[in-house]
């Protein structure tokens, strides 16, 4: 992966393009603005979840199928958000259809195991060679039990994660998330900033925030910790940033943290839930070969459905096999969720699948590569398994502060105008990449490609 040596873009064009692009936009989806009228009176700030808001309303979608959605203006667009990574199935997947169906049929919940659970599980353990599960209904419920879990199985309480990382919308978690650059910290002494109103000081003191991409800051901070009586229990990450557009591990990052964490006694969560199943059938852990302690699935495991999973170790299992821990949901392993979860496994995310989206994304990726070559643009296209994205900074992002001081928000926020208003449905913020889908072809990676070349040659005429 190359950085070119940009050109300069010219600020007032930007603005003069957003500002058209996003009249155009607001032109095409006035069914939306009915809509938030209506959910406006019921719902609060008129969406079921504040990451579907966007300003001046969120565009309203009414059908999906494989890789295109329409929304309720009848625009028919190419889906490359994929319900925020978790439809890499393709919409209404006929396998899943007629899976979820037949158990219709059969009973939808009993809060009893059934079949359908264990044959997940196994093929489960398959894929990432760890030996006990167990179930949730979202990933925000996966990473709280598994900390739970390892809090229990060490007898600690400290919590470490990367700096800028997203794992949920738990208390314990919701810290040290979209910070502005001068309130980041010193890079041996992060802030723990709580995201958002409602979480307190004291839980958010409990999670120590590090550095991605740099194992020996890493332990540091631990050592430093384990100095003041507050070794960590874990330290939960994902192998690859997922919400910085996508930031992958530099090479022997993932084997170090794995040393540093097993040397001190440290549980090693690997957050999957974006990369599970969407980047190798075992997910981060298959591709670059380091198993952790546990791992947290959910999105696209559920195939449309909400479910999650949390996988480990017998020994850190151990507290919830002798009821130490009570990992418990009235909805976990729910039967329809689970005839979903195994029609995926067994019928979609194949060989055949997993060869399919490398083809796609090696497709989508050099197409990326040769726009941004052809007019010299400041920026790079990065991606793994049905994940990436162009990245706009004239320099390599490795982590939080390397984003946070480089990426260009005006340049993301237009590129995200011009696909809306051509038929490539994207992830909203600059902080989001694309997700493929088994469904996606040529056709729609072209169509992506050739959005993009349209908008480098207006910024850049």
């Amino acid at each position: 992966m190359a950085v070119t040596t940009p050109v300069t873009l010219d600020r007032q064009r930007i603005q003069e393009l957003i500002q058209r692009e996003e009249q155009q936009l607001n032109d095409r989806t006035r069914g939306s603005v009915e809509m938030y009228r209506r959910a406006n009176q019921v719902l609060s700030a008129g969406v079921a979840s504040s990451y579907q808001l966007r300003d001046p309303w969120p565009i309203y979608l009414e059908r999906g199928k494989g890789p295109k959605v329409w929304d309720v203006d009848g625009n028919e667009m190419w889906d490359f958000h994929n319900g925020f990574g978790s439809m890499v199935q393709g919409h209404a997947h006929p396998a899943i259809g007629k899976a979820i169906s037949d158990r219709y049929g059969l009973g939808t919940h009993f809060a009893a195991p059934t079949e359908d659970a264990i044959v997940v599980a196994e093929e489960l353990q398959r894929r990432w060679g760890l030996p006990r599960w167990r179930y949730t209904n979202s990933g925000s419920e996966s990473t709280m039990d598994a900390i739970r879990i390892a809090r229990a199985y060490t007898g600690r309480e400290t919590i470490m994660k990367i700096f800028g990382s997203y794992h949920g919308h738990h208390d314990g978690v919701m810290v040290s998330i979209g910070v502005e650059y001068d309130k980041i910290g010193d890079r041996d002494n992060l802030a723990s900033l709580p995201y958002g109103a409602g979480i307190p000081q004291a839980v958010a003191d409990l999670t120590v925030p590090v550095p991605f991409n740099d194992a020996e800051a890493m332990e540091r901070r631990i050592v430093k910790l384990d100095g003041e009586g507050r070794k960590p229990a874990c330290v939960i990450m994902e192998p690859a940033m997922m919400n910085l557009g996508v930031v992958l591990p530099e090479p022997g990052y993932l084997e170090a943290v794995r040393d540093v964490t097993r040397r001190h006694g440290i549980v090693l969560i690997f957050d999957e839930v974006k990369t599970g199943l969407c980047i190798a059938a075992g997910g981060a852990t298959e591709k670059w070969g380091v198993k952790p302690d546990m791992v947290t699935l959910a999105k696209a495991l559920g195939g449309g459905f909400p479910a999650g999973a949390i996988g480990g170790s017998e020994e850190v299992f151990s507290v919830v096999a002798d009821g130490s821990v009570f990992q418990v949901g009235t909805y976990n392993g729910n039967p329809l969720g689970m005839a979903a979860v195994r029609a995926s496994l067994t019928e979609v995310l194949t060989p055949d699948g997993y060869r399919t989206l490398d083809h796609l994304n090696d497709r989508i990726l050099t197409g990326c590569r040769q726009v941004i070559e052809k007019y010299n643009l400041p920026g790079y296209a990065v991606g793994v398994g049905s994940k990436g994205c162009v990245t706009f900074s004239p320099v390599k992002v490795v982590d939080y502060e390397t984003f946070k001081a480089n990426q260009d928000k005006d340049v993301a926020e237009l590129a995200w105008l011009f696909n809306m208003n051509r038929g490539i449905f994207m992830t909203p913020g600059r902080e989001e990449e694309w997700t493929l889908s088994v469904t996606h072809t040529d056709e729609a990676v072209d169509a992506y490609v050739a959005v993009f070349d349209e908008m480098a040659a207006e910024l850049t005429a």
